[in-house]
């Protein structure tokens, strides 16, 4: 059984900077190839950024490369999003994801576990 638990979304203002952690309760979480993910109202839940199970290899959507940062924590069982420099586009419904293979994935469908999400709110 795995879950994951995300945390750390709220409001902030553009230009502003959030942190979202992914709490994962497994028993080798260093197993697992991790994601994040987003839905906006209306839309398609859209890929984010991707971490292999070592942390040594990340894939981000074109549109948050340069602003976001995915890490994970394999003592803790974390995976982590730092978001910078948001933009009121960035609001949506977070979400992490885990998956049994090593390299990054990006297709929702290529992930196994998905965590209840956390919502990030930015205004402009």
């Amino acid at each position: 059984q795995v879950q994951l638990v995300e945390s750390g979304g709220g409001l902030v203002q553009a230009g502003g900077s959030l942190r979202l952690s992914c709490a994962v309760s497994v028993r080798t979480f260093s197993n697992y190839g991790m994601g994040w993910f987003r839905q906006a109202p209306g839309k398609e839940r859209e890929f984010v950024a991707a971490i292999s199970r070592s942390g040594g290899n990340t894939n981000y959507a074109d549109s948050v490369k340069g602003r976001f940062t995915i890490s994970r924590d394999n003592v803790k069982n974390t995976v982590y999003l730092q978001m910078n420099s948001l933009k009121p586009e960035d609001t949506a419904v977070y979400y992490c994801a885990a998956r049994l293979l090593a390299v990054p994935a990006v297709l929702a469908g290529q992930y196994n576990y998905w965590g209840q999400g956390t919502q990030v709110t930015v205004s402009s």
